[in-house]
């Protein structure tokens, strides 16, 4: 189309002068008499004049008589009035008397301080003008059909991602997406089953990729066979397909699964060979609107597990009266989350007692979970959870802060004048490059002596990565606190490994107490770890002491410390500090 005809400011006129110069059509400027001032080389070489054939010439003697009469009749007054016509269809008589077709534009541009005003006149050849729209034409039609071709290969596109490459199949997303929409629909209930071929991967293994896929395909169509029409047959993963369809309930899918089972356990030839296949499935039904796609497909795969697990080939139905152990973990996982946060974490304590008189050394702080409705947890309720999501190293935190904050008010209490009291960590505490500022930081915080501080570790921890718990155990042995192995007995640690610790006590498991004096092999067991504490200059602890022939047994072996029911369950401050006052009254 044709540029702007609007006229630049005086201040503009470097801008104008540039535009005139390379104004790709024909300019022109005049007087209020019509007479040419200037013209730009792009008219002189359509026209095929000279330059000075045209300066002082009226334009409108380069049209011809009738359109020279339109021009001074009709355009100019209308010049004068309105400032300007646009693309007005005129003939130019050219230098060689020939007739050009051409739309004109003009705009009159006031003058300032006195001049006269000026005419800019723009000239477009109309074949030029023809052949520029004919191109913005053409090019706007390339621009649809590019975009008819990305927007189909954009739909193809979301199609492909819904379908499996291999089996023509909707995949995963596909079957989300069917049951979706299923499940939108008013009407009976939708069943959702997850076939899982049972045995899959042997058949790759063993024949390989061109067999497997082969076997696969023949499982799609034999799914596809079997079903009605209108029902979706899905390939969720490699060797687990999905169908979802209407029915009549729980037992109408049940039906259908076993018919399945039986028609894929039909023997099918593979790679020249006749297999045998077998699969388990797992059922979910749900009524339209009353669960999401991916939580139906989620408990048929929760059922598909099950009946792996009880035995494959067969069919399992979910039931959703039944508590999913999963869910319930990661339900109380969140629930001790906020737990921690909130202050539920409460601190018991268990005494050790010296077995040569009875009198307390120490005790062991046990971490104890006040929920809010269960009421009051053990550590077996949750500690095995924590440890396996990592946020054992929080609650180990909370233990170690409670636990030194406790010691240190007891150290300033008469009644109970120099208790160690014992914490233990975790394996990913021993391994948590923060934990020695961490408990320098608490110990500094509270004010409390290293020496009245013991942490214990487990014996397995020490074994699968010695080197890492040396430097630990040192750096930590080194602020001047206790080091004691718990569960000793269990990991199958040697005394060459114990060598490697800096130690100070062994706390034998108390699976191995539990059996003085009924078994022969737990009481050599006991005196054998005995005899390595005290061969390697540490204290011998026992755990689980509860009767008094087990306490007498272990004084008898020489053992240093019990720790059991016998003495106390573990108790909270308070209870414990009246234990100590009453045992010395």
């Amino acid at each position: 189309m044709l540029p702007r005809t609007d006229a630049p400011a005086p201040a503009d006129t470097d801008a104008f002068e540039a535009l005139f110069r390379h104004a790709p059509c024909g300019y022109l400027t005049a007087g209020d008499d019509g007479r040419i001032t200037r013209v730009n080389d792009t008219f002189l070489a359509w026209a095929g004049y000279r330059r000075e054939d045209l300066l002082g010439t009226a334009f409108g003697r380069l049209l011809p008589v009738g359109d020279r009469i339109l021009w001074s009749t009709h355009s100019a007054p209308q010049l004068l009035s309105t400032g300007g016509v646009s693309e007005v269809v005129v003939e130019v008589v050219g230098a060689d008397r020939t007739r050009r077709p051409a739309l004109v534009s003009a705009t009159r541009v006031p003058a300032r301080g006195g001049a006269d005003a000026e005419l800019r006149i723009i000239v477009f050849a109309a074949p030029e003008r023809r052949a520029h729209e004919r191109e913005l034409i053409a090019a706007l039609h390339r621009l649809e059909e590019s975009e008819d071709r990305r927007s189909a290969a954009a739909e193809e596109a979301r199609r492909r991602a819904l379908l499996d490459a291999l089996t023509g199949l909707p995949n995963r997303a596909g079957a989300v997406a069917r049951l979706t929409g299923a499940l939108e629909v008013p009407g009976g209930p939708v069943a959702v089953l997850v076939v899982d071929l049972d045995h899959f991967h042997a058949v790759n293994e063993s024949l390989g990729r061109a067999a497997g896929d082969e076997l696969l395909l023949a499982v799609a169509r034999r799914l596809g066979d079997a079903t009605r029409d209108g029902a979706v047959v899905a390939r969720l993963s490699a060797d687990e397909f999905a169908v979802v369809d209407r029915c009549d309930g729980t037992d109408a899918a049940r039906s259908l699964a076993e018919r399945l089972l039986d028609v894929l356990a039909e023997p099918v030839v593979v790679a020249g060979l006749e297999l045998v296949t077998s699969a388990s499935i797992g059922v979910a039904v749900a009524d339209p609107g009353a669960a999401s796609a991916e939580r139906v497909l989620h408990d048929a795969d929760v059922a598909v597990q099950r009946a792996k697990a009880r035995g494959r080939q067969r069919v399992e139905v979910h039931d959703p009266t039944r508590t999913d152990a999963g869910v319930d973990r990661l339900r109380l996982l969140g629930e001790l989350r906020r737990g921690i946060a909130a202050g539920e974490l409460r601190l018991h304590h268990q005494p050790l007692v010296r077995l040569a008189d009875g009198g307390l050394c120490g005790v062991e702080a046990l971490v104890r979970w006040q929920h809010p409705v269960r009421g009051l947890l053990p550590p077996s309720e949750f500690i095995e959870l924590a440890e396996r999501s990592g946020l054992v190293r929080e609650l180990g935190a909370w233990v170690l802060e409670a636990a030194v904050e406790q010691a240190a008010a007891w150290a300033r209490d008469a009644e109970m004048p120099d208790v160690e009291v014992s914490v233990n960590l975790s394996a990913r505490q021993l391994t948590d490059p923060a934990l020695v500022g961490t408990v320098t930081a608490a110990l500094a915080r509270h004010g409390l002596d290293p020496r009245l501080l013991v942490l214990e570790v487990t014996e397995t921890a020490l074994v699968n990565d010695p080197d890492v718990a040396a430097a630990a155990l040192a750096a930590l042995k080194g602020l001047g606190i206790g080091i004691a192995v718990d569960d000793f007995g269990t990991g199958y640690a040697s005394l060459t490994y114990l060598q490697q610790f800096p130690v100070d006590e062994l706390k034998i498991d108390r699976s191995f107490v539990s059996g003085l004096g009924t078994s022969d092999g737990d009481s050599a067991i006991v005196t054998t770890c005995v005899q390595l504490a005290h061969a390697v200059g540490v204290r011998a602890v026992a755990e689980g002491v509860e009767t008094q022939a087990q306490r007498d047994a272990l004084r008898d072996m020489g053992c240093d410390v019990g720790q059991g029911y016998l003495f106390s369950r573990p108790v909270d401050a308070d209870a414990l500090r009246e234990w100590v006052v009453g045992r010395r009254a």
